[in-house]
């Protein structure tokens, strides 16, 4: 027991939200969420564990009821279990449960731990061509080879799917097919569906403690909703395809809603005035997972993401998880208002979402293949998890733990998936649009007139200012070089620095000269002309001189710079840097000879 309960310290998580209440690593129990529950079979106040073994998958399938830590019964059942609901079927004291587990074709109904009743689903139609081949194969009127050509024939085209003997018959090897024959044509041929799923629909009240009817799924795409007491079917409904998951909503008597997530990736909303889905939501990928919260609905699928969506088919979120999704279960604590969904993952962590925020991560020792959250015994908040090893986990919520409404794990902040209440469109709104619709090319014409002209008045406003020296601006030569002038002082003295880079990506450039062309006579300097070194890409040089003014009545006039190869000075690159003596800085302009 010391290295179990090290191991549980070593894997439990959510910063001590969870008392972990028990772990049994071989508790050989088998079964996933559909297949368990939490209820109060005797009535004394105190909840217990009933869960659908599946066993070995062949051998070995039982009922188990567990009560605190230990087992308290099991019942043999006949076939695998594929879904176990508890609910209450009369007003009769003392107001104990019932649990119903659907196996195959039938639902057994156990009443104090006992059998009570068992309802069988109603016998599908048979395809008339298939029972009339099979009457000629009773009367040796065709051989089996024949038959087995027939039954071929019409399994391809016949609208009406062939039953099971049929089906079986067509999977035997020809020395098989006589026997066969022998043993089941004095037998009349039956078409029987399976149930795929099963949930409770309050009847006439939305007491917790009020009588409840079962809701099932069958393979051939209904969903039948029986009567608690008589187990009659109350009402029919078809889908387009084999419903796996389920999730119910309402009274029957007054209204409700069946969400039902398909085998053709698809979810119908099944509603009391329509026997045909109302509204369909196409998912992306397989749903692996079902939960309604309140009165959105949450859908796990393969491809390791978390929807929520509304009770009409709107999207309004997307969780992206870290592995794919195992198993799902709703979190309700109604003392303290709080809701979220249970998300087991294949990488031993249980996630909690409220909305689309991870709100807190359980890790387990091993992957969880079923979760329950509930009232166990007589604590409220108690989670129950089993595991692929047939490991059972009861972990107990803390009173004192706080679960913060936002996201814990790592990407944008909660504000920027908040809906921005945008308001309505007006009818000023819509004329407008459709007027667009209408206009659509002439308005295109006047915006691109807008637009050549607006670029042209920016084209006309760039030259005035290269004519007028209004700004300082670096000019490109052929080489790819860039070059401004600044100066410093405020006279008579100046320094003048000339910054040269150049912008190539990879190629330097070298051999050039840089003069300076002044008069004479109203300044002096004291270098003119420099041999400027091998400029390396991305560098900048800068190049010092000063310069000093003679005059003493504040006469200015232009000094060129003149920028070429060292065999070509008096190249054509040239800069006019005009200076005044009061002057902080120099500006360049692009001159037209």
């Amino acid at each position: 027991m010391s290295s179990v309960s090290q191991e549980l310290k070593d894997t439990s998580v959510a910063s001590s939200k969870w008392l972990d209440a028990h772990y049994d690593p071989v508790a050989n129990l088998y079964t996933f969420s559909s297949c368990i529950a939490l209820s109060d079979l005797h009535g004394d106040g105190e909840n217990k564990l009933v869960a659908g073994d599946l066993g070995t998958g062949v051998c070995n399938m039982k009922l188990k009821v567990y009560h605190g830590t230990g087992l308290l019964s099991e019942s043999t059942l006949l076939d695998l279990p594929t879904g176990m609901v508890s609910f209450l079927m009369d007003l009769h004291e003392p107001r104990t449960p019932a649990i119903a587990v659907a196996s195959g074709p039938f639902i057994y109904v156990y009443k104090n731990l006992r059998p009570y009743f068992k309802f069988t689903l109603p016998s599908l139609e048979v395809n008339p061509l298939e029972q009339d081949v099979w009457s000629q194969a009773k009367e040796d009127m065709i051989d089996p080879m024949t038959l087995k050509e027939m039954l071929e024939g019409l399994r391809d085209k016949a609208e009406i799917p062939l039953s099971v003997r049929s089906l079986r018959f067509l999977m035997l090897e020809p020395q098989e097919m006589e026997d066969f024959v022998l043993l089941h044509k004095e037998q009349p041929i039956r078409r029987q569906t399976v149930i795929t799923c099963i949930g409770t629909l309050k009847k006439n009240m939305a007491d917790e403690d009020a009588v409840s009817c079962l809701v099932i799924g069958t393979e051939n795409g209904d969903v039948y909703i029986l009567d608690p007491e008589a187990f009659t079917i109350l009402y029919k409904m078809s889908l387009p395809s084999t419903p796996n998951l389920m999730d119910v909503t309402g009274q029957f008597d007054v209204e409700f809603r069946i969400t039902v997530a398909c085998r053709n990736g698809n979810i119908y909303i099944l509603r009391r005035d329509s026997p045909k889905p109302k509204y369909c939501i196409e998912l992306s990928s397989h749903p692996v997972g079902l939960v309604r919260m309140g009165k959105n609905v949450v859908v796990g699928c393969s491809h390791e993401t978390l929807h929520g969506y509304t009770q009409k088919g709107k999207k309004l979120w997307t969780a992206y998880l870290p592995a794919p999704v195992t198993t799902m279960a709703l979190m309700d604590l109604p003392t303290r208002g709080f809701q979220a969904v249970l998300v087991g993952l294949a990488n031993c962590e249980v996630h909690m979402y409220r909305d689309k925020n991870l709100v807190s991560t359980i890790k387990t020792p091993d992957v969880v293949t079923s979760i329950c959250f509930g009232r166990y015994g007589r604590e409220d908040g108690t989670l129950i998890m089993t595991t692929k090893g047939g490991g059972l986990i009861v972990k107990i919520l803390k009173r004192t733990a706080v679960f913060e409404d936002r996201d814990s794990a790592p990407g944008p902040p909660i504000a920027q998936s908040i809906r921005l209440n945008v308001p309505k469109k007006t009818k000023l709104y819509v004329d407008q649009t459709l007027r667009e619709r209408e206009n659509a090319v002439a308005m295109h014409r006047a915006f691109q007139m807008d637009l050549s002209r607006l670029r042209l008045a920016a084209a006309r406003a760039y030259v005035k200012a290269l004519e007028s020296s209004l700004t300082p601006m670096s000019a490109s030569l052929t080489e790819p070089l860039k070059m401004n002038a600044v100066v410093q002082g405020l006279g008579p003295s100046f320094k003048l620095t000339l910054n040269i880079q150049n912008t190539a990506a990879c190629r330097p450039v070298m051999n050039l000269a840089i003069s300076f062309l002044y008069d004479e006579n109203l300044y002096s300097m004291r270098t003119a002309f420099f041999k400027i070194p091998l400029l390396v890409p991305g560098l900048n040089y800068p190049i010092d001189t000063f310069v000093e003014c003679l005059s003493d009545k504040g006469i200015s006039d232009i000094i060129k710079v003149r920028l070429s190869p060292i065999q070509n000075i008096h190249g054509p690159y040239i800069f006019r840097i005009t200076s005044m003596c009061t002057m902080k800085n120099m500006q360049i302009e692009n001159p037209d000879e």
